[in-house]
This record gives C-alpha cells, sequence and structure tokens, in this order.
C-alpha cells in the first residue's frame, strides 16, 4: 500500500456493499487517488447478500430489468449485460431471476476492480465484523480499528456499513417455538427449507414478498401451503401491460402537510390516474422520488400514525410482484395449493407425535403442520437486533437508533450520528439502516445513488473528515435523492428534488416518547410523551436549539402522486388505509 492511500473498509457483500466498493474504486482512479478497499463479509459469493443468493428461477426480480443497473447515469448496463451473457436480447420489461443479478453485481465490481489497477484495489475477506472502535490515526482521532470474528483486526481511515437485509423479526414468535426443528426462522438462510417434509402442509407466517417466493417453492400437489398475516393482505401485481409514459402533471403544493391531508390528496391523484391512463400503478411510482421529503415533512406523530396504522397497505401498492409470480400464486389458491388467511399466531408448539408443530391461530383455525417458517421480512428495529456489531456501536455511541427506532440516525450524508455531543466517527452506512431518516432507502435505485454520492464524500478528503458536533453536518445532496422511475413508468431517472435534513439537522433523540409503542431509543417506557415533545419531532420543526445553523423548511413540496389504498381500487377494505405492521419488502 503506498504512502496516502485512503484505507476503507465495507462491512457487507451483498448488493450494498459490492455497489459502494466499485464506486470507490471508480471514484479514485477518477480522482487520481489511491484507495485500498476490505470487502468483508463471510458468504462464499459476492453480490448476492440474501436478496440474490436463491438458486429457484422462480424467484423473480420484483421489478424489470430495464431499471435494476448499478450505474445511476448508464440504465441499460444490467439489460446488455444479460444479453451478453444469455447470447440473446433482453427485453428491459422482463422480471428475470434474482439469482442473475446477483452474478451481475459481482461482475459489476470486478470490472471495477479491473479499471482501478493499482491505484484502487479491493481485497475479498471472508471474515465477520464482531466490533468497532476509535483509533487515533495520523496525528487525528479519526482511525478506527474492527476486529474479525476470525482473530484479526483491520485499520481504517473510513468504514461503510453496508449490511443490507438484517434478521427477519421474531416478535410475534411464541415461548418455545424457537428451539423446535420444525419451525424455520429465517427462510433465506442457506439450506433452511431442505428439512420441511414434502407430504405435509406447511404455515408461513407473513404475506408478503418473503412469502411469496417460499410459496412458489414449497407450494407442489401433495402439500397446502397456508400464509397467514395480521391483515391477510398479499402485494399487489405490476400491470403485465404498462401503460405508456404518462405526460399529465399537477402543480406544486403550498407547504408540507399532516397524514389526513396526504390521504386525502393521495386518493385524489388516485382517482385522476386511474381517469386518464385506467391504472394506479404510475401515480405510485412517479410518487416515489419524493418519499423521502414527504417522510420528514411529516410530524413524528404522524410518521408513527403511519407506522402502526397505514404501512400495510402503502407497502402492498409500493412493493409489487412481477405478474408471473402473481399468475402462479392465483393459479395455486385456486388449485387448493395455497391459502392465505388474516390471523395472528395465538399457540404454535412442537406436536405431540415430535413430527411437526401445533398451531392455532386468532381466528379460531388450527391444525399440525410439518413446518412453520417465518417471512414475517426483515427487523428494521436496531435495537432489537442481536447482532454483535450493532450492538457494539450502540454500546460506544458511535451511533444511535433512527427515528421511530429504525436502523441508525445518519447525517445527509449517511454518516452515522454519535451520542451525545461526541464527535461523529468515520463510519458511514446506507440503504435500510437510514430507513428512519429517509424511509424509502430499500431497493436498488436508491442504494445505487447512496453507494455513487458515499463514494464521492469519502474520496473527497485523504482521511474522513469528523463533524463539529456528530448531529448531520452532511455535505451531500439531500436526502430525497432519487435515481429515477421505480418499478413500472417513472417520471425518468435523475435526482430527487428533496432538501434532506440539512445542515445541522438532527433526527436522534435522547429521551423515549409515549407509549405503548416504542421508542426511538427502543426502549418501550410509558408515559414519557407527557414529561416532554419528542425530540425528533422539536428538532424536525425548529423548536430545538443545535449547535449549528438549521436552514429553513421548505416553503413548497412536490406535488403527490399515489394509490396507496385499497379503497380507491374497489379492493379489500374502506374509509382509507387500513394497514398493519409490514411483513417487509425485499425490492
Amino acid at each position: 500500500m503506498s504512502e496516502g492511500t485512503l484505507r476503507v473498509v465495507v462491512v457487507g457483500a451483498g448488493a450494498a456493499g459490492t455497489l459502494v466498493s466499485a464506486r470507490l474504486l471508480d471514484s479514485a482512479v477518477r480522482a487520481g487517488r489511491g484507495v485500498a478497499v476490505d470487502l468483508v463479509d463471510p458468504a462464499p459469493e459476492t453480490g448476492r447478500g440474501l436478496a440474490y443468493a436463491t438458486s429457484d428461477p422462480r424467484h423473480l426480480l420484483n421489478v424489470t430489468a430495464g431499471r435494476m443497473s448499478a450505474l445511476p447515469h448508464d440504465g441499460g448496463d444490467f439489460v446488455r449485460w444479460l444479453s451478453a451473457r444469455e447470447a440473446r436480447p433482453v427485453d428491459p420489461g422482463e422480471y428475470v431471476p434474482r439469482a442473475r443479478y446477483g452474478s451481475y453485481l459481482a461482475d459489476a465490481l470486478n470490472r471495477s476492480e479491473a479499471a482501478g489497477g493499482s491505484i484502487a484495489t479491493v481485497r475479498r475477506r471472508h471474515d465477520l465484523v464482531i466490533a468497532i472502535e476509535r483509533k487515533p490515526s495520523a496525528g487525528t482521532n479519526n482511525g478506527v480499528r474492527l476486529q474479525l470474528r476470525g482473530g484479526g483486526a483491520l485499520d481504517a481511515d473510513a468504514v461503510v456499513l453496508a449490511l443490507g437485509n438484517l434478521a427477519p423479526s421474531g416478535e410475534w414468535i411464541p415461548a418455545g417455538l424457537r428451539e423446535s426443528p420444525h419451525f424455520v426462522a429465517d427462510p433465506w438462510r442457506p439450506g433452511a427449507l431442505s428439512n420441511v417434509p414434502t407430504d405435509r402442509d406447511v404455515l408461513l407466517v407473513g404475506t408478503g414478498l418473503t412469502m411469496c417466493d417460499i410459496a412458489r417453492t414449497l407450494a407442489v400437489p401433495g402439500r397446502t401451503v397456508h400464509a397467514v398475516s395480521r391483515r391477510g393482505l398479499l402485494p399487489l401485481p405490476h400491470a403485465a401491460v404498462p401503460p405508456s409514459r404518462t405526460t399529465f402533471q399537477l402543480g406544486p403544493v403550498t407547504g408540507p402537510l399532516d397524514l389526513a391531508q396526504l390521504k386525502r390528496r393521495l386518493r385524489h391523484h388516485a382517482a385522476l390516474y386511474r381517469r386518464h391512463y385506467g391504472d394506479w400503478r404510475p401515480a405510485v411510482d412517479e410518487l416515489r422520488p419524493h418519499i423521502s421529503q414527504v417522510w420528514q415533512q411529516l410530524s413524528f406523530a404522524d410518521r408513527e400514525r403511519f407506522l402502526t396504522g397505514e404501512l400495510r397497505n402503502w407497502e402492498v401498492h409500493r412493493h409489487r410482484l412481477p405478474p408471473a409470480t402473481d399468475r402462479a400464486l392465483a393459479d395455486a389458491q385456486r388449485a387448493g395449493l395455497l391459502t392465505v388467511q388474516a390471523a395472528e399466531v395465538v399457540k404454535a408448539r412442537t406436536s405431540d407425535d415430535g413430527c411437526g408443530v401445533s398451531v392455532q391461530l386468532s381466528n379460531g383455525w388450527s391444525a399440525t403442520v410439518g413446518a412453520l417458517i417465518n417471512c414475517t421480512g426483515t427487523e428494521s428495529r436496531i435495537q432489537e437486533l442481536a447482532d454483535p456489531l450493532v450492538r457494539c456501536l450502540l454500546d460506544l455511541g458511535i451511533a444511535v437508533p433512527g427515528p421511530h427506532g429504525l436502523g441508525f440516525d445518519t447525517a445527509t450524508d449517511g454518516k452515522l450520528t454519535a451520542a451525545g455531543a461526541r464527535t461523529a466517527a468515520p463510519v458511514w452506512t446506507l440503504g435500510q439502516l437510514r430507513r428512519g431518516n429517509l424511509w424509502e432507502t430499500t431497493a436498488i435505485p436508491e442504494i445505487r445513488v447512496q453507494a455513487a454520492e458515499l463514494a464521492a464524500r469519502i474520496l473527497g478528503r485523504k482521511t474522513a473528515p469528523a463533524l463539529a458536533d456528530g448531529r448531520g453536518q452532511g455535505s451531500g445532496p439531500g436526502s430525497g435523492s432519487g435515481s429515477g422511475p421505480g418499478p413500472g413508468p417513472g417520471p425518468g431517472p435523475g435526482p430527487g428534488p428533496g432538501p434532506g435534513p440539512g445542515p445541522g439537522r438532527a433526527w436522534s433523540c435522547a429521551a423515549p416518547h409515549v407509549g405503548p409503542t416504542r421508542c426511538c431509543d427502543g426502549s418501550r417506557t410509558p408515559g414519557a410523551a407527557a414529561a416532554h415533545q419528542h425530540m425528533h419531532e422539536l428538532r424536525v420543526r425548529g423548536e430545538l436549539a443545535t449547535a449549528s445553523t438549521r436552514p429553513e423548511a421548505p416553503t413548497r413540496a412536490p406535488r403527490l402522486f399515489s394509490a396507496a389504498t385499497y379503497p380507491l381500487l374497489s379492493l379489500h377494505t374502506a374509509g382509507g388505509f387500513d394497514g398493519g405492521v409490514a411483513n417487509g419488502a425485499e425490492d
């Protein structure tokens, strides 16, 4: 390693880690600056993570190939790569197997590594980071040391946490079920489904995208797959034939909206889109670049109401199924191979014969199944995770939970916010771990933009800069950045207009808020709202002074487009949003 080379450790080699590693190499070459990247993950392959490690060809990308480029500036890269790999012209409108995309991401990193030559290098380490600590470096306090499970350590000038899809939620699991050999806590773990009996029914808890994929694998003649969730709602499908690009536009709206106003506006715009185009989907897709800004404009109380009462109906419209997957599930239901119920698991224990799980649901349904599989999606509440690295970051105050306890609190450029008034460590993150601040941050179109911006930020200086107070003095563009169209016909590429939290705009809090829901620090302390207003809401509304100057809130918000309510689609519910806790989405 030459003197002056920037040492960067990327933790996680799934999609987010692979993309940010590639962009670091690209940025270093453009800047003529040496960078040495250590990409650390125990997984045997690079680029796959949980989402793209499946080998089942029936598990398809949830968006079309033409919208899955790894490059923000070149939307056709994935289609060209796949066409060359398969020796056929790939239609940008195809939904291709997810395993293909994992191979593409690994190859994208290989291409960046080859172009980097000796100035920009990447070293793949098959190990697990279990701890992190501050370490003085080159006369500053900006260095970081990471401890590996294998016993070694890595020193770095900058660290990127690309942890991807975290462990599935397990809050619903009855006592005693976890140890059952017939309970599958994480269906994406390698070999997790290998012991599921082929001659007995199975129960899937959760009816989101995970369930849809697992049901496609397990729904075969001779076995019925039962799926259950609180609302019993399945993701809606993408249009088999999307409408042509929409041109209908409305003018901007003055001022931020509260949740009730937002819902009325969404219902109104959904009706307009159905009338003009015969389809509600473009309305949802054209809202996508503005979601982060809308999320930040809502008060803390409104965001909490959305999370506890509106979320599920939004997600079934936002995170949609490939048409082929939707048809396959419908066929399985008609054939009696798949059932879907709205209920909760009340009791579950190993059956008396020891060959399965005896289950009772809140709607009175009971059965003995050969396996019970957790399909509730990943856990976003950071305090619920037992991951040793996550616990270390929180215990040492290098990181704090994000708003509503979702992910980590970050500055506008993705840098972790330190606890109290401590100086922020040179540690950044992207993707799902920024959900509390941005909300719309878990899919490839957002992650590829974050990866490029983060790489440019880190390569902007020889050593990672320290913030004055650790509270969000990011120099990057606003957190409302969107990479262009989402699933379905979107408005075209380009950065989103959102200003983000802005310099000094902090989202973390030092105290719990109202019970019975969780506080942003993960606790369940009830009644604290009577003593104080929540720090997040105070800072967002400018009622809490910070050490640095807070910019004025925008006076105008973008016009919003959405049809995220079943009533507008004449489907399942009445009276507006009526969702429950989401089961997770992976697109």
